[in-house]
């Protein structure tokens, strides 16, 4: 695990990431995928920054895989 998700830079297109679902955000439950857009703006988020997936699932990032 190469990263946490919290600064826009790390982040780019076609990296595999691990989110949490906006409905997964009380469980914690990751889901892997690869990143197709970057949704958050600010250059950091305390929480993670936001993608879409390629297969269109939204959430915010919590670890950078690749």
């Amino acid at each position: 695990m190469s990263g946490n998700g919290m600064n826009r830079a790390d982040i780019a297109p076609g990296k595999e990431v691990n989110i949490v679902l906006k409905a997964d955000q009380r469980t914690g439950k990751l889901t892997r995928g690869i990143v197709k857009d970057i949704l958050t703006n600010s250059p950091r988020h305390p929480h993670g920054i936001k993608v879409r997936l390629q297969d269109g699932q939204v959430g915010r990032v919590k670890d950078i895989l690749s």
